[in-house]
C-alpha cells in the first residue's frame, strides 16, 4: 500500500518500505466489526475516527492490543500463566506484525483509600528512598516513610531440624511510617448512631434502622433474644451497661432459637459486615445507608497525612516526606532541582525527570498525596502516560483512547506533542480521537462507520488528513464545522449564589450563576471548574448531578436493567399472558437453567485461555424454552431485547404493545443519540462516551431545576456535538437550569452565560478571570480562553 506524501511540517517519520512495516488485520469480526481487514503503517502516528459506536475502539482495543497481549502472555512457562488473567483470541483471521502494545486508557484509577498519585507512579518511592538518605533525624529505611507499611515486629520462631522441631530464639522487625490511628488513611471512620437505630423505640418495635436487621430476621433476633438488653424497653432508656452490651460488647458466643451465633455489638458488627468492603461491590440499598451513616474526618493524630510521628519529624531542609507529597507537583520539582547531593545523584535525576513530566503533561497541578480515585478519566490517562514518556523501549506500540479528554484547547497542544514525541523514537501511536485538532496532527487516519452498531463496523476512509478532509464521510464533512456564537442570549430567571468557595485550589471565590439559562463553566485543566461546580453548588432536592462515574455493573447488565426499561417490559408481558413478572428476566426465574441466563457457557481452560461458547440449550437467547412461548405485540422477550432503541421504541408506541412507561423511557434514550443501541446489549462493550449518555438519558428523568454535567462531548463524535447541544437547549427551554463543565468551543459559543476560572492551574487558578456572554469573552480575548474560543469561531 502505497502512502501519499506528508504535506505539513513535522519532523518526517520513518519511510514505509514493505508489508513487514506494517500491522496487517484481515477479517477482523470484533463486537460490530463487520470482516474488517486493514493495514495500518508502523512507527507512524494512526488516528482512528468515527461516530461513538462505530468500531474503533473494538479494532485498536479489542482486536489489535487485546491479541499483542495475549501473545506476550503465551511466553511465560503455563505454571506463571496459572495465575494471570485469560484471554480470548480476538475474532479476526490474521493480525500479522504485531509489536508489544501498551494501552493507555481512561480506566478511573482504583479508589483504595491508600492509592494516591505519589504511588500510582514511581514518585513516592524515589521520595521515600531520598528521605531515608537525606532526611535528619534518620529512621530507618524507606519503608520507615511509606504510609502503607504498617511496623511489625515479632520474636520467637520453630524450626525444624532432621525432624526435630526447635524453639530458637529470632526477631523480625519491619519498620513502616503508618499511622497507626488511620492505618493510612488519612481519615478516621465514625458512625452516626442516629442511623443505626431509633432510640424513641425498643427492639421488638424494630429500633434497628440498620438493612439486614429489620423484620425479625436472624440479625434483629441476635439482639432482641440475648438477654443483655430488654427487648421491650426504648433504647433511650437502657441502663450504662445495656447501653455498652447492645453498641460494643466484645464477641460472645451463645445460642438463638438453638442456633449457635455470635453475639457483638452493633457498632463493631455493622463496621465489620459493611464498613470493611469495597463500596462499588455493595448493592445500592447498603451503599445509601454507608454514604449516610458513616461520617469521615481528617485523622486528628497525623493531620491526614496518613504517617507515622516519626515519618513526619525526618526532615530534609525543612521540609518533611509529607510536606513533599502535599505540595503542588509543579513546587516539589523546583524544590528537589535545589538539591545537591552528590551521594544521590542518579536518584535525584530520576526524580527530577518523573516529576517535571507530570509538569509537561499539563498535571503539574497535582499534589502526589491526591487520591488516585479522585481523578478524572483523562487525569488518570495522563498519570499513566508518566511512566512511558521517559521510557527507553522503541518500536513498541502504543495505544491511546481519547487522550485529549478532559483538556481545554490550549493543554490539547502540549497532548500532540507528546504523542509525536513518542512517535519519533520510533513507535507505532494509535490513538482513537475526535478532536480535529489532535486528527490534524496524523500521519494517517482510519475513519470507521458509516454509522454506530449494527450501522457500524465497516472502513469508511484510510489515509491522509487530507484525503479524510475530501472526502465523504461523516468525520470528513465534520471536520471543518464552526459552530456561530449566539446572536441573542436568554435572560436569566435567577441566580444562584457562590460565596468564599475555597474547596481545593479556589481563591475565596464570589460568583452568581445564573438560571434558567445554559451556563458553561470553562477554564484549563486543573484551574478550578470541578471544585467550583460539584464542591460548591449544593446538592440535594432540585440539582441533579451527571458526573464522569464508572456506570456499576456486571456482563449482566444492560441499558434494559440500567434504566429501569425492563421493569415496564416485563410487567406488559406478564399482564398479557397472564403469568408473573419474574419470567421474563435471564436473572430470576425466566433464566435457560443451562446457562443461569448468561446466553454464553463460559469454560474455563486453566492456563490457557478461557472459552465462551454460546449455549446451545437456549441458542445464546438467554430464557428458558418455556418463557420464549410468551409474546407481546407477536414477539418474545429474546426477541423484544435484540431490538434496538429505535425499534423498541416504535414497538412500545401506540399500536398492540402499547407501554407508555417504556416509551418515555426510550424517548429520552433516543433523545442522547442512543437510537442505534440494542437495549439487551451488555454494559461491558459500551464505549465511554455511550456510558456517559446512558446516564445522561437516566437523570433526565429526574425531578430536578438545576442539571449540573460534566464535560457532555466526552466520546461525541463532531457530528453529535451538533445534536447534543439541541437536547441543552431542549433541557432549558423545558424550564431546567443547565449549568456544564465543558471545553468544547462548540458549547462555549452556544452557550447564553461563560464562567471562566484560570489564568493558570493549581494554585495559579482557582480565580474568576471572566464571566459574561460568549461574544464578549471573544471580543476581550483577555484569557486563554477567549484566545482560543475567538479562532474558532473565526473573528
Amino acid at each position: 500500500m502505497s502512502m501519499a506524501p506528508r504535506t505539513d511540517t513535522q519532523s518526517p517519520a520513518p519511510h514505509v518500505a514493505d508489508s513487514h512495516e506494517m500491522i496487517r488485520v484481515h477479517g477482523a469480526r470484533e463486537n460490530n466489526l463487520k470482516d474488517v481487514s486493514i493495514e495500518i503503517p508502523k512507527r507512524r502516528l494512526t488516528v482512528f475516527t468515527g461516530v461513538s459506536g462505530s468500531g474503533k475502539s473494538s479494532l485498536v482495543f479489542d482486536t489489535i492490543a487485546a491479541e499483542s497481549q495475549r501473545l506476550i502472555n503465551e511466553t511465560y512457562s503455563a505454571f506463571v500463566q496459572g495465575f494471570m488473567p485469560t484471554l480470548a483470541r480476538p475474532e479476526v483471521d490474521v493480525l500479522d506484525g504485531l509489536t508489544t502494545a501498551i494501552s493507555v486508557d481512561q480506566q478511573r484509577m482504583g479508589g483504595d483509600p491508600r492509592s494516591t498519585v505519589g504511588t500510582a507512579t514511581d514518585a513516592n518511592a524515589m521520595l521515600r528512598i531520598l528521605f531515608s538518605r537525606l532526611g535528619t533525624p534518620h529512621i530507618g529505611p524507606p519503608s520507615a516513610y511509606a504510609f502503607n507499611v504498617p511496623s511489625v515486629r515479632a520474636s520467637g520462631a520453630i524450626t525444624v531440624e532432621r525432624g526435630v522441631k526447635k524453639a530458637v530464639k529470632a526477631t523480625f522487625n519491619r519498620t513502616g511510617g503508618m499511622c497507626t490511628r488511620c492505618e493510612g488513611r488519612g481519615t478516621v471512620s465514625d458512625l452516626d448512631l442516629t442511623q443505626l437505630y431509633d432510640d424513641s423505640k425498643s427492639l421488638a418495635e424494630g429500633a434497628i434502622t440498620v438493612p439486614g436487621y429489620t423484620g425479625g430476621g436472624w440479625n434483629s433476633r441476635l439482639y432482641s433474644e440475648s438477654g443483655f438488653v430488654d427487648p421491650d424497653k426504648p433504647i433511650r432508656k437502657y441502663t450504662k451497661q445495656e447501653l455498652h452490651d447492645f453498641l460494643h460488647r466484645e464477641p460472645t458466643r451463645m445460642k438463638i432459637a438453638g442456633i449457635n451465633m455470635t453475639y457483638e455489638g452493633l457498632i463493631p458488627r455493622v463496621q465489620k459486615s459493611m464498613l470493611s468492603k469495597d463500596k462499588e461491590a455493595m448493592q445500592p440499598h447498603i451503599r445509601a445507608f454507608v454514604e449516610r451513616a458513616v461520617t469521615f474526618t481528617t485523622c486528628p493524630e497525623c493531620d491526614g497525612t496518613r504517617l507515622s510521628e516519626g515519618a513526619r519529624s525526618s526532615k530534609i531542609k525543612k521540609i518533611s516526606i509529607a510536606d513533599a507529597c502535599a505540595m503542588q507537583i509543579s513546587d516539589l520539582a523546583e524544590w528537589v532541582r535545589g538539591l545537591d547531593e552528590p551521594s544521590v545523584a542518579p536518584l535525584l535525576t530520576a526524580l527530577q525527570q518523573s516529576l517535571d513530566s507530570f509538569v509537561e503533561i499539563g498535571l503539574g497541578y497535582l499534589a502526589l498525596d491526591r487520591p488516585s480515585g479522585t481523578l478524572s478519566g483523562g487525569e488518570a490517562q495522563r498519570v499513566k502516560m508518566i511512566r512511558h514518556l521517559g521510557s527507553s523501549l522503541t518500536d513498541v506500540t502504543y495505544v491511546f483512547d481519547e487522550p485529549t479528554t478532559g483538556l481545554h484547547p490550549h493543554d490539547i497542544q502540549r497532548m500532540n506533542d507528546l504523542l509525536l514525541r513518542l512517535r519519533d523514537k520510533g513507535n507505532t501511536v494509535l490513538v482513537v480521537e475526535h478532536k480535529p485538532q489532535t486528527i490534524a496532527i496524523a500521519d494517517h487516519v482510519v475513519d470507521l462507520g458509516p454509522g454506530a452498531g449494527t450501522a457500524g463496523g465497516t472502513v469508511c476512509f484510510e489515509g491522509t488528513v487530507e484525503g479524510l478532509r475530501a472526502g465523504d464521510t461523516i468525520t470528513g464533512r465534520h471536520l471543518g464545522d464552526r459552530a456561530a456564537l449566539k446572536e441573542t442570549a436568554r435572560k436569566p430567571t435567577g441566580t444562584l449564589e457562590i460565596r468564599g468557595a475555597t474547596a481545593h485550589n479556589l481563591q475565596d471565590v464570589d460568583v452568581d450563576i445564573p438560571l434558567g439559562v445554559l451556563c458553561v463553566v470553562t477554564g484549563v485543566a486543573g484551574s478550578g471548574k470541578s471544585s467550583l461546580v460539584h464542591g460548591s453548588i449544593p446538592a440535594g432536592a432540585g440539582v441533579v448531578s451527571v458526573d464522569q462515574g464508572a456506570i456499576r455493573g456486571s456482563r449482566r447488565s444492560n441499558p434494559a436493567t440500567y434504566t429501569g426499561l425492563l421493569d415496564p417490559i416485563r410487567k406488559a408481558f406478564a399482564k398479557t399472558n397472564g403469568v408473573k413478572p419474574a419470567l421474563f428476566s435471564a436473572n430470576s426465574e425466566g433464566a435457560c437453567p443451562t446457562c443461569n441466563g448468561a446466553g454464553v457457557i463460559y469454560t474455563d481452560l486453566a492456563m490457557m485461555a478461557g472459552v465462551a461458547t454460546t449455549c446451545e440449550d437456549c441458542e445464546g437467547k438467554r430464557f428458558d424454552a418455556s418463557v420464549l412461548e410468551y409474546h407481546l405485540g407477536g414477539r418474545d422477550i429474546s426477541e423484544v431485547l435484540a431490538m434496538s432503541v429505535t425499534e423498541a421504541e416504535e414497538f412500545f408506541g401506540p399500536g398492540e404493545a402499547h407501554t407508555p412507561a417504556a416509551h418515555r423511557i426510550l424517548e429520552r434514550l433516543a433523545d442522547v443519540g442512543l437510537g442505534y443501541l440494542s437495549i439487551g446489549q451488555p454494559l461491558t462493550t459500551l464505549s465511554g462516551g455511550e456510558r456517559q449518555r446512558l446516564k445522561l438519558a437516566t437523570h433526565m428523568a429526574e425531578k430536578g431545576g438545576v442539571y449540573v454535567l460534566d464535560e457532555p462531548t466526552a466520546g461525541l463524535h463532531l457530528a453529535d456535538v451538533e445534536h447534543l447541544l439541541g437536547l441543552l437547549d431542549g433541557l432549558v427551554d423545558s424550564g431546567k437550569s443547565v449549568i456544564v463543565v465543558e471545553h468544547h468551543p462548540a458549547v462555549m459559543a452556544h452557550a447564553d452565560w461563560i464562567i471562566d476560572l484560570g489564568p493558570g492551574a493549581g494554585h495559579d487558578g482557582g480565580k474568576i478571570v471572566f464571566e459574561g456572554a460568549p461574544a464578549d469573552l471573544v471580543a476581550a480575548r483577555s484569557t486563554l480562553t477567549g484566545e482560543h474560543l475567538a479562532a474558532y469561531v473565526g473573528t
